[in-house]
């Protein structure tokens, strides 16, 4: 058995479930100290964090991974236990074998191979876990980020290992996230009986148009390679439950998924206006779940797409395409931030998989950007002058 396949099955043995680490951190941080790392366990209330870096000063280039998982679910639903790893037909099965346990494993074996072979390598390579990413993302990598600031850490390249290939390993690179922003909109009106409308105010009836409107809207044509904003509208609430009561309130939650060509203060000030418009009795509550990020064409990318394409066979579809990610914040440090890892077709389901294939070719595909990252291109002056890509461009 590989040492990465032998990790990458200790790992998913434990079972951290979000915000739960199950000593997966423990396990990592005995292994890279051994390897010449400092480690640093960083924890915020029940989330467990660890920050190991090998080398000093610039560049600083940083694997970003989580420990945790979502749960499994029903056991019964699975061909095996999804927290006994099990190999069948070249393919390992168990919760997080994708996501993104595979990815942690593979990181640890790139970075104890690289420093075996580069001891007095030139800047610094660093390993950031979290067992908060499938949670509220609180007290993970948000929170370390609040502390990196204050501390003024540098990080000049992040890898996030998040399984990001859509059919074979290496055939996608991204090069960026939309923000995410939540809203619970709370119209009021008044309560009355169905049959004497002119005593009550139906909040349903005034928010529809609004509401139609909102749905309707095209927010802008895309960016960069960015698809255009959209917003979802997930659940609507309103009513006792009876068909002869007007009600009083309606609650409605919806999602806004957004390019750099907004901010999420720009979007709520938007969004209100034409809820003020509306002559709406409203109130709204908003959660930003992070702004976009974009990295353009620079030693990174360039770095990841010959790597991508040596291990693939062609050159990868660059994309921002998905959901969200750590990289999120880790991005507004000033970071150039990019998305490599396994093939994601089984996360958060059931039988969750990685081809064994796949998982024992990750550790050489990292170790190839890290070496082409820190070996040529410290000795090429890689680091672009404005190294700030977290922020919006208007």
């Amino acid at each position: 058995m590989t040492e990465v396949l032998q990790l990458a099955k200790d790992l998913i043995a434990r079972p951290s479930v979000t915000p739960e680490d199950a000593g997966c951190q423990a396990l990592i941080a005995d292994r890279l100290g051994k390897a010449g790392f400092s480690c640093e366990h960083l924890r915020f209330g029940e989330v467990d964090n660890l920050w190991a870096t090998h080398g000093r000063g610039g560049p600083v280039l940083v694997l970003l991974g989580h420990t945790d998982v979502v749960p499994p679910g029903p056991v019964e639903a699975w061909s095996s236990d999804p927290f006994m790893p099990e190999v069948r037909d070249g393919v390992l099965y168990g919760r997080g074998a994708a996501d993104m346990k595979s990815g942690v494993a593979a990181f640890v074996v790139a970075l104890e191979r690289f420093v075996a072979a580069h001891p007095g390598h030139p800047g610094t390579v660093a390993l950031l876990l979290t067992s908060d990413e499938e949670g509220a993302a609180i007290d993970g990598v948000r929170r370390v980020a609040q502390l990196f600031r204050e501390r003024g850490q540098r990080i000049d390249w992040c890898i996030t290992g998040e399984p990001s290939s859509q059919a074979k390993l290496g055939d996608l690179l991204r090069v960026g996230r939309r923000g995410s922003l939540s809203a619970t909109l709370t119209v009021r009106g008044v309560q009355g009986h169905v049959a004497y409308p002119e005593k009550a105010r139906n909040p349903i009836h005034h928010a529809l148009p609004a509401l139609a409107e909102l749905a309707a809207k095209s927010w802008d044509g895309g960016y960069e390679t960015f698809p255009p904003t959209s917003l979802q509208v997930s659940d609507i609430h309103a009513g006792t439950g009876a068909n002869n009561v007007i009600p009083g309130s309606m609650e409605v939650l919806f999602n806004l998924r957004y390019n750099p060509h907004w901010t999420a203060p720009r979007l709520e000030a938007e969004i209100e206006a034409l809820f003020e418009r509306h002559g709406l009795d409203f109130a709204l509550s908003w959660h930003r779940s992070g702004e976009p990020f974009f990295t353009p064409e620079g030693p990174l990318r360039s770095a990841a797409r010959d790597v991508l394409a040596a291990f693939a066979g062609t050159a990868p579809e660059e994309s921002t395409g998905g959901g969200t990610s750590d990289a999120r914040f880790i991005a507004p440090l000033g970071a150039q931030c990019i998305e490599i890892g396994p093939v994601n077709a089984s996360i958060h389901k059931v039988d969750e998989h990685v081809r064994v294939a796949d998982l024992e070719a990750l550790p050489a595909l990292y170790l190839a950007l890290i070496e082409r990252l820190l070996l040529q291109g410290h000795l090429v002056g890689a680091i672009p002058e404005n190294r700030s890509h977290g922020a919006n461009p208007g």
